[in-house]
């Protein structure tokens, strides 16, 4: 199946990090003593994965890198492309291979397919909220540790945008930087004569007062991080087109669409990846 954005997005740092993960995975279950036990090397048997809910799907391309790891080869064809939906019954993968090495990478094959389909399932309701409006939906770095690629891929599945991947795509002033320097001007003058070329500035706002002085910084994005409706529609007045704005705080499905109708460019949601509940899929191998 189609897996050119899964390839476009793990490369380079990414893949290392997910290939990281995946062999930490495994390594955490240890051999297979039961499996081993069972089942003699040579016996071979097919597996197939299928869906109990209704879902979009994200992390499929993961499974035949799990299977890569360890003994014997296994053959893997992924019936649906990340980004669809499936319905209950579906069968979204099937595989043939060693019997003991399709029961070792059951777990984790599914763990990271519930686990990234939950975020692309949640994220798909949210950016449904925004249809209609100019708003684009944003995650944040509130992802589990060493899972922040898979998250932020499952997010995109979902249809919505990754916020910066880690702290070197753009540089956030938040209180405790502000407190430092003094102000956020002289936070935003630090930046810029720290780093050559300086990556794009964001600012954290409370108060009208702190988005006047981002505004007169032309820093990159202003975020709004939870003010009421009321300090929202007013801050945006005060930002000019050129500079993005960003919503935070205090997101949920009821109020994202009434947030979405004050204009900002994005709003910013951490339970994309902090709660997302896990998709529900099953793997049935029998016997060849």
């Amino acid at each position: 199946m189609e897996t050119n954005r899964f390839d476009s997005f793990f490369q380079d740092e990414a893949r290392m990090f997910l290939l990281a993960a995946i062999r930490i995975a495994l390594s955490e279950d240890g051999p297979d003593l039961t499996s081993t036990g069972i089942f003699n090397p040579d016996e071979m048997a097919q597996a197939q994965i299928v869906a109990k809910q209704s879902t979009i799907v994200a992390g499929l391309p993961i499974l035949p890198l799990v299977l890569e790891f360890g003994d014997g080869a296994c053959q893997v064809h992924l019936n649906v492309d990340d980004g669809e939906r499936v319905s209950p019954g579906a069968l979204v993968a099937a595989m043939q291979g060693p019997a003991a090495k399709l029961l070792k990478a059951e777990r984790v094959m599914l763990n990271f397919l519930c686990h990234l389909s939950g975020i692309a399932e949640l994220t798909s309701h949210y950016v449904k909220a925004l249809q209609g409006s100019g708003t684009r939906l944003l995650d944040t770095r509130k992802t589990l540790p060493g899972l922040r690629y898979p998250e932020k891929y499952a997010v995109l599945c979902g249809g919505g945008v990754n916020h910066r991947l880690n702290l070197v795509e753009m540089c956030m002033l938040k209180d405790n930087h502000i407190d430092r320097a003094g102000s956020i001007t002289a936070a935003v003058q630090l930046l810029r004569k720290a780093h050559t070329p300086c990556p794009p500035i964001e600012v954290e706002c409370r108060t009208l007062d702190e988005v006047r002085e981002a505004v007169t910084c032309k820093v990159q994005r202003i975020m709004l991080d939870n003010m009421g409706s009321e300090g929202i529609r007013q801050s945006l007045e005060l930002i000019p087109k050129e500079i993005e704005t960003e919503i935070s705080g205090g997101v949920s499905l009821e109020n994202i669409s009434e947030l979405a109708e004050l204009g900002a460019d994005f709003i910013s949601v951490g339970r994309l990846t902090h709660s997302a509940p896990a998709s529900d899929f099953s793997m049935r191998i029998d016997p060849i």
